[in-house]
């Protein structure tokens, strides 16, 4: 198999960027080819420049040290990611401003300036010493989101251990894998997390995992609800007892440029937990310039991603990037349909955000429950939009752009992954037009391929395996505990290069439109096609808002293609005519041999899709497999009850 993937749909049009917006913006189209130029020819200079932005406690004797697949940046320099997200801002005369603007989902709202986070990071780091914790210990955080997440994150940095976020919503057995995995002796948790209106209970889930994790030693516990979770003596610590007992006067570690930042686990739907390390001076580096450039950073903006901090997109989006650049950011801690719709942009006119970053499932949700929503809403204060975390259909684009964005707001598509630690593809947002559905050009520093399983370049327009050749400062170092898994993984599937695990395809303009993952291409009578543009197609027409396509056996042509799809409110749907459509839009091999119309789709509270329980439904076979996870569990109940069409 070569790894070709077919590509029929059409390119959409170019959206400028308004005239207004490009004459202010950080990178113009000129800057960024040279900059682009520079980081291929001159990496060495072109990141070393940009290092020297940042605050080093000694500088580095290398740039660059490529031993592949092992690359380690800045050999020999000494830096602390928190000194810089926090010491360096006070130190710019920023401690006043605003740093973390938090609304909880019951209407709570916290905010601390500069200073004052800097100074509950300093507690929290001497809370962490007092415990015992010392320079490489893991800690792990299970916590929901609120401003002690970010602060742990911080306090861990600031002393040199590695944290490791989970996800608040994951199970108690993933949490109990993840504690072991990494050795982690300390756990920080809250007593309970407020989603859709109920108590989730965090501390609960966190003594059932210790129960199985014997490693662990000793627990901290935010009060975020009624603060009156059983406590064990001993072990158990109230993270607001502990910060009062703790010193506010604390000197953040000069740590090597390769020690561990953090390990964050990827959500494997089978097999042993795999722990990606990301290093101190290449991460922060790389989340410092891309933030600036891909989000256009001001003085005076408040910057909102929605992602939760247990995902890269948090790590690198809402604690480290933004307070490396000194920016004001919002955290929000529900659900986005909590009490309803508007919550989002009810949030942002109150708050008056100007720049928002989310996920395609969300948009697509919000396009489901309609336009009345956001009309009550006034969001003229947002002047940029972003979108993370799977291609974005043009459909979503379009809606998100007009509708949120009033068709003035420029919207930056990103590709990136938990592996590469910082966006990779995207549109910089004053430089170039955008295209609806297509990730853009390359960062600074990354060069991209499309090619073959052979590692062949594939012909522009044609799809291919995503890979990367070379090496860029934030990406991973090795799978914790287990390097030949990293070489096997990432480097070992095409000799030389990193594998993505994505397909994609260039156009002639260079953009890069990303297919998704190679393990959706579905092979119909011998031809490669990708789910993700079965979906895009779909969504196309007016009576669907969201679509998930996954193949099934079929003797005659090898897999079929089975399409689960959401409704606009108020529309109903004719299966023929939905084949028809994507028949036009693709081709008749795309063609959905059953369809299903569903009221939702099994998520878990990220908005990730579960595909590998839709291939069960699409099969006819039991649902097997952890569901703990998944937001709403019953809506697998509903799937299987629902008649294919």
């Amino acid at each position: 198999m070569t790894g070709k993937i077919e590509h029929a749909s059409h390119d959409e049009a170019p959206v400028a960027p308004p005239t207004d917006f490009a004459a202010r913006a950080n990178v113009t189209e000129q800057q960024y080819r040279d900059m682009y130029a520079r980081s291929m020819h001159d990496p060495e200079g072109f990141w070393g420049d940009t290092a020297r932005e940042l605050h080093w406690h000694a500088p580095w004797d290398r740039v660059l040290d490529w031993q592949s697949p092992h690359a380690q940046w800045f050999v020999g320099g000494r830096t602390n990611i928190a000194y810089n997200a926090l010491d360096r801002q006070v130190q710019r005369g920023l401690g006043d401003r605003r740093a973390i603007v938090w609304e909880g989902e019951n209407g709570d709202i916290r905010t601390y300036t500069y200073a004052e986070l800097l100074e509950q990071v300093k507690r929290a780091a001497n809370a962490l010493l007092n415990l015992g914790v010392v320079s490489g210990d893991r800690v792990t955080l299970y916590l929901p989101m609120i401003p002690e997440a970010a602060i742990a994150m911080l306090a861990c940095a600031r002393i040199g251990a590695t944290h490791s976020v989970v996800f608040g919503g994951f199970s108690v057995s993933a949490l109990a894998d993840r504690i072991q995995n990494a050795q982690s002796r300390v756990l920080i948790t809250a007593d309970a997390s407020y989603r859709r209106g109920t108590l989730v209970p965090l501390k609960g889930n966190a003594d059932a995992a210790a129960a199985q994790a014997p490693v662990l030693e000793r627990m901290l516990v935010v009060c975020r609800a009624d603060c009156d979770a059983p406590m064990q003596e001993g072990r158990d610590t109230y993270w607001h007892d502990a910060l009062a007992a703790a010193s506010s006067d604390h000197d953040a570690a000069p740590l090597d440029s390769e020690h561990p930042l953090f390990v964050l686990y990827t959500s494997g739907s089978t097999g042993k937990p795999k722990g990606v390390v990301h290093t101190t001076g290449g991460y922060m580096v790389g989340t410092y310039l891309t933030t600036r450039t891909v989000f256009d950073l001001k003085e005076d903006d408040l910057y909102w991603c929605t992602a939760d901090v247990g995902w890269i997109t948090g790590h690198s989006y809402i604690v480290y990037g933004p307070l490396l650049n000194g920016a004001s950011v919002l955290m929000y801690e529900g659900a986005p349909n909590h009490p309803d719709w508007a919550r989002f942009w009810d949030i942002t006119e109150r708050h008056g955000v100007t720049v928002l970053y989310t996920a395609p499932t969300a948009i697509r949700s919000f396009m489901r429950a309609g336009d009345d929503f956001p009309a009550r809403h006034d969001l003229s204060s947002l002047r940029l939009l972003g979108s993370v975390g799977e291609p974005i259909n043009p459909e979503a684009w379009r809606w998100y752009h007009r509708v949120i964005g009033g068709g003035r707001c420029p919207v930056v598509d990103t590709w990136w992954q938990t592996e590469t630690g910082s966006i990779m593809l995207t549109t910089l947002p004053g430089a170039f037009p955008a295209k609806p559905g297509t990730a853009g050009l390359p960062m600074f520093g990354v060069d991209p391929a499309i090619v073959t399983r052979e590692g062949d370049d594939v012909p522009d327009g044609e799809g291919g395996l995503l890979v990367i050749r070379k090496p860029w400062p934030s990406m991973l170092r090795t799978v914790y505990g287990d390097d030949e898994r990293y070489v096997r993984t990432y480097w070992g599937e095409i000799p030389g290069v990193y594998f993505a695990g994505d397909g994609a395809r260039r156009d002639a303009d260079g953009y890069i439109t990303v297919m998704g993952r190679v393990d959706d291409v579905l092979n119909v009578s011998g031809h490669r096609l990708g789910t993700s543009e079965i979906e895009s197609a779909l969504v196309g027409h007016a009576s669907v808002a969201e679509a998930a396509v996954v193949g099934r056996p079929d003797e005659v042509k090898g897999e079929g293609v089975v399409a689960f799809v959401l409704l606009q409110n108020g529309h109903t749907a004719d299966p023929a005519e939905l084949r028809r459509h994507v028949s036009r839009v693709i081709g008749a091999l795309a063609r959905p041999d059953a369809i299903y119309i569903a009221d939702a789709l099994p998520k878990t509270r990220s908005g990730k899709i579960m595909r590998r329980f839709l291939r069960q439904v699409a099969a006819g076979q039991e649902i097997s497999g952890d569901t703990s996870t998944l937001e709403d569990p019953s809506v697998l109940d509903r799937l299987a009850a629902t008649p294919a069409q």
